[in-house]
Formats: C-alpha cells, structure tokens, sequence
C-alpha cells in the first residue's frame, strides 16, 4: 500500500496553539520533513515528539520531490512542518502537494494556525472578501503587481519582515495614496503581540519612528471607489 503525505500547521509563536491531532500525527509518521531542523527541534521536544526528522525548504525541495515520491509508494508515511504556520502558504509543502496529487498518493492537510486569519479579523476592516497576496516581489515585478493591486476593491493581505515594513509602506503609499485604511499585526500569539491601525501614511511614520520587530501581516483597504 501508498504511504501518506501530511501537512502539518505549527504555532506561529505560542507553543499552547499546536492541536492534539497534530501531536498525534507526528508522533506517528515515519518522517517529518521540517523547514528548519533546529527550530523544529525545540517543538518536537515540548511535546515528546522522537520522530526523525529531514530538512526540507526552499533550497531543496525541487530535489528532493522525486526521493520523497518513492518513499511514499513503498508506505512510508511524511508530514510537512515549516518553522511556524501552515505548510504552503508562503512556506514549503505546495511542491510535494501537488507532485502527490499528481501521482495519486494520498495528502491530507490538517487544519491549524496560520498567521493571517487573526490579523485580517482584528483589522476591523471588511473581510466578507479579501485577497491573500502574501510577500511582495523583492525586485522584478514588484511595481507591476502594485499597479494592478491599485485597483483592486477586496482587503488585501501581505506578508513582510520587519527590515522591509517600511519600504513596503512607502510603496503602497506611493501606488494606493497615504489615506489608505490599513493594520499591521506583529508578534502573534507571542508576549508582546501588537496591532497597529490607521492609514498607510500614520502606519509609515509609526515604522519610522519603532524599530517595530517580528514578523509582520499587514492588511490594507481596498479602492472603495471602484464599488
């Protein structure tokens, strides 16, 4: 028989927020593919978890599709855990996914944290309809792709380091006016966890005036007038 793929969502900072099915899984899988092995290690140990570990990111996942596809046939059982969230969404895992799709080995995804569902909500901007756009192009097709979000009538949601924040809200000035409603979440879950809320010129200054730390969501007003 196939073995079986899992995506596997981790906390993206309190260690309270991994489920119990999730505990359950990687205790019983043959391997866990981990996005960073060190990180991952500090996890696995608070729950009790010995199950061996690979490294899987970015860097090699092309490579390795191929090797984990054979493993899978022969029944042996993997999950996906990247250093914090859910396997996919701006992290590894969609490669594997849909290479096992592809070759109808069984994938199941499990659902859990994931950053950007709690920054949309405390937002308080309209979420009925909102698009994920997650980072930006760091360079090429950076300014194409704002000129298109410019028009966009959905709240927009973005991924972006704290060493970029500020680059990041002056572009969006720069393409979407400084009047702009917008909140930027960072710290998650974590201690210091903090949403800041008001137009994308009052968040601009605010990321000039903290050195603000953490991962960031920020999320932005759609263009009202194209209602």
């Amino acid at each position: 028989m196939s073995g079986k793929l899992f995506l596997v969502p981790t906390p993206i900072g309190n260690l309270g927020d991994m489920t119990y099915r999730a505990v359950e899984v990687l205790k019983s899988v043959d391997i866990i593919l981990a996005e960073d092995t060190r990180n991952s290690a500090h996890l696995l140990s608070h729950y009790q978890i010995d199950t061996s570990m690979q490294a899987y990111h970015a860097h090699n996942e092309h490579a390795h599709t191929e090797k984990l596809l054979s493993e899978m046939r022969n029944g042996r059982t993997l999950a996906i855990i990247t250093d914090a969230g859910t396997p996919g969404i701006s992290d590894p895992g969609f490669l594997l996914l849909r290479a096992c799709v592809e070759n109808n080995l069984s994938v199941e995804v499990l659902p859990g944290a994931t950053a950007f569902v709690p920054a949309l909500v405390l937002s308080a901007l309209p979420n009925h309809e909102f698009t994920f756009i997650g980072f930006l192009p760091a360079k090429k097709g950076r300014k194409s792709q704002l000129s298109k979000l410019k028009n966009e009538h959905r709240t927009m949601i973005f991924y972006e380091s704290p060493h970029k924040i500020q680059r990041t809200l002056a572009d969006l000035i720069a393409y979407f006016g400084e009047n702009r409603m917008a909140s930027l979440s960072r710290e998650l879950t974590k201690k210091f966890e903090e949403t800041l809320r008001g137009n994308l010129s009052e968040l601009y200054q605010i990321s000039i005036e903290r050195k603000l730390k953490g991962e960031m969501v920020l999320v932005v007003e759609g263009n009202k007038s194209l209602i």
